[in-house]
């Protein structure tokens, strides 16, 4: 009889952990930085990328079930009151989206999960719009 015990691999696991999502985040902050279709993305942040780079990988690690010292570095944190000063558009919002699609579907192959992150990052980063209009 075959093995019929459900395949319990985290997100994080199916994604190839924290070296791909650090792989994932550089490209994506090299498209925001490189490529004027962000020009509006790249004006909302320091010109030195690298603590941006390590904070958005750690999110990303913890936000798809793997270590989570992104929150526990920041005890009652909410990724979208962070963002509230920002100023987000749907503008900028929508700029995010394209970048993080765009890295995610260039550095991982398992086309359903990039798809169910595009989603919920999707509604996460156009919250934040709303959040800040």
């Amino acid at each position: 009889m075959a093995n019929s015990k459900p395949n319990a691999e985290s997100p994080f696991e199916r994604i190839g952990g924290r070296v791909r999502l650090a792989r994932v985040v550089d490209r994506f902050y090299t498209l925001m930085d490189q490529d004027p279709a962000y020009a509006a993305l790249r004006h909302m942040h320091a010109a030195d990328l690298t603590p941006m780079r390590a904070s958005l990988t750690d999110f990303l690690t913890a936000w798809m079930g793997g270590p989570r010292d992104w929150f526990e570095q920041r005890p009652g944190a909410c990724v979208m009151s962070a963002h509230a000063r920002l100023g987000v558009t749907r503008e900028t919002a929508d700029q995010w989206v394209s970048a993080m699609s765009r890295a995610l579907r260039e550095t991982v192959s398992d086309a359903p999960l990039v798809e169910a992150m595009l989603g919920a990052l999707t509604q996460m980063s156009r919250g934040m719009s709303r959040a800040s209009a």
